[in-house]
């Protein structure tokens, strides 16, 4: 493509667009109906909705810290796509092993994904920071990026029908395949394109200073395994309890020290030239943590909301039997029956880890109106939960074109803000969405009354927005300043603050029960985000004034 040709992108984008696409309707399809399926009391493992956040905090958080180790082997020793095709096919199996109903299978389902995960994540976002750096297309990597996140939102939002239609019509099990499914097609459209990008495929390599592998393994990874292992059980040996809420979050806040003293070393020991530009990025990894905590409740707190605190019947004609027709919805019959005891604040009571019973209505109706309520005997029709998970990459899809546009605006006349003050803005955008949901717990009475779905439609929209002045322009941020010969191994660390945050998300998300007024729960979440986004607001001179130094907007 001749070099004044500014309107086009390099060809290798489109085929990592579409594999990242797949990976992305795998991965989101599997997660949007996880913590569902543990707190299912019937075909899950009847988790309360801690037991179950724990979990899912865990594991998101996981699934983000190995980018770590991923980047490291193929920035090393196995180079970009074979990284990625190893990591697609070990998510692929991870994701058919999740519906195999028995807890050590689901780990193991999990630790795959974990690991395929870290050799994936990375490695895709780093190859395609590669294919722009040719100067033809420089200028247009966070355009680039941009498009490659809308990939990921195609992906996340067409999932969420497929999941549903599948565990209403023939069971978890099957959804779970699907996933796996999806992962694989997304391996197989990147073999395809391989030839567009296998030049920008190099391996780094090592130079002086740089830490051997096996002495990686015996002072970080070791150590964070020992580490880990200590914080699952010292606290309670010592205690009696765990220090932060339980075993595994404690666990895995140890695990975290060896690795993050790793990336210190980093910035210590680099050359003055890189000195600055590492400590900036190491600066942004730890601002960008608040927001991943309060962003990923999406599949726990605010899939909660969407459950119990949403009207989720379909009224309209038209829009019932077309749900119905597609299976994306389920009859739900207004008769007593022996089903699972919550208390008023939708709370699953457990004896000893027995799911205690009763005789009554399904749980849905507890916080429906009297005067809304069904005759006895008949039913209302309910879109499934996990379709809320499609608003948010809905919205990305709508809304990254108005973002790139108005980015592209700003740049002609010389005005746009620097890729670090976009990231700042973000999170004061997102910290003005937690404030739609305070309202919400408001209208809904704290939770006695169910409120529309557009509530959840206007947090996840205004989130969206924040989530794209964030997210992509950290991935754009991390392939523009980091040091050549660590480019994937810095991608790793910005996955490892996000893996800290996302366990953070899974901790706040603990929590949603011990909360009599939900509205205080949304007040935490606003106040995190908010401090977050001041420290960035003081920083962001000096952040600029290194990005500036480097030549970098």
């Amino acid at each position: 493509m001749p070099a004044t040709n500014q309107t086009k992108h390099p060809k290798g984008l489109k085929f990592l667009f579409l594999s990242e696409m797949w990976e992305r309707f795998g991965y989101y399809l599997m997660i949007g109906i996880f913590t569902l399926y543990l707190k299912d009391v019937k075909a899950g493992f009847a988790m309360t909705e801690a037991e179950s956040a724990d979990l899912y905090g865990t594991f998101i958080a996981l699934v983000f810290l190995t980018p770590f180790l991923g980047g490291l082997l193929a920035d090393r020793y196995l180079g970009y796509a074979k990284s990625i095709i190893i990591g697609g096919l070990m998510m692929g199996v991870g994701y058919c092993l999740m519906g195999v109903h028995s807890l050590p299978i689901l780990y193991l389902a999990m630790t795959l994904v974990i690991l395929g995960n870290g050799f994936f994540k990375p490695n895709i976002s780093t190859l395609l920071g590669n294919i722009y750096s040719t100067p033809e297309y420089q200028a247009k990597k966070d355009d680039g990026y941009n498009i490659f996140y809308m990939g990921i939102n195609v992906g996340a939002f067409i999932c969420n029908f497929f999941g549903a239609a599948l565990y209403i019509m023939l069971g978890w099990e099957y959804a779970f395949f699907a996933a796996g499914v999806g992962m694989f097609i997304g391996v197989a459209v990147f073999i395809t394109g391989l030839k567009h990008y296998r030049a920008f495929d190099i391996k780094k390599g090592m130079v002086d200073g740089d830490m051997p592998f096996l002495k990686i393994c015996l002072l970080i990874l070791l150590p964070s395994v020992i580490a880990g292992v200590i914080g699952w059980v010292l606290p309670t040996k010592l205690i009696g309890h765990p220090l932060v809420g339980s075993t595994s979050t404690d666990a895995f806040i140890f695990a975290c020290f060896p690795v993050i003293y790793f990336y210190s070393t980093l910035f210590f020991k680099a050359s003055k030239e890189e000195k600055r530009p590492i400590a900036a990025l190491l600066t942004i990894f730890v601002v960008v943590i608040l927001f991943w905590a309060v962003f990923k409740q999406n599949g726990t707190a605010l899939t909660t909301w969407a459950d119990r605190y949403t009207d989720r019947s379909l009224t309209n004609p038209t829009a019932k039997n077309t749900f119905s027709n597609l299976s994306l919805s389920q009859n739900l019959v207004y008769k007593k029956d022996s089903v699972a005891l919550y208390d008023h604040a939708f709370r699953l009571q457990k004896v000893d880890g027995v799911v205690q019973k009763e005789y009554n209505y399904p749980v849905y109706f507890k916080n429906v109106p009297a005067a809304e309520l069904p005759k006895e005997g008949e039913g209302v029709e309910l879109w499934a939960t996990n379709l809320s998970q499609s608003i948010n990459p809905a919205w990305v899809i709508l809304l990254t074109p108005l973002v790139v546009a108005f980015f592209t605006w700003l740049r002609s006349r010389g005005k746009e803000p620097s890729t670090a003050s976009k990231i700042i803005f973000g999170i004061f955008i997102s910290a003005i969405s937690v404030l739609v949901m305070i309202t919400a717990v408001y209208i809904g009475k704290n939770g006695s009354e169910k409120v529309s779905v557009l509530w959840l439609m206007g947090t996840y929209g205004i989130i969206t927005i924040g989530e794209l002045f964030l997210s992509p322009m950290g991935l754009s941020l991390v392939s523009k300043l980091s040091p050549v010969r660590i480019t994937s191994l810095m991608m790793g660390g910005w996955f490892v603050s996000t893996s800290i945050g996302n366990k953070l998300s899974g901790v706040l998300a603990t929590l949603w029960d011990t909360y009599e007024d939900k509205s205080n729960f949304f007040w935490v979440n606003f106040s995190l985000l908010m401090a977050s986004a001041v420290i960035g607001l003081v920083l962001l001179k000096w952040l600029n004034n290194i990005m500036k130094a480097y030549g970098i907007k």
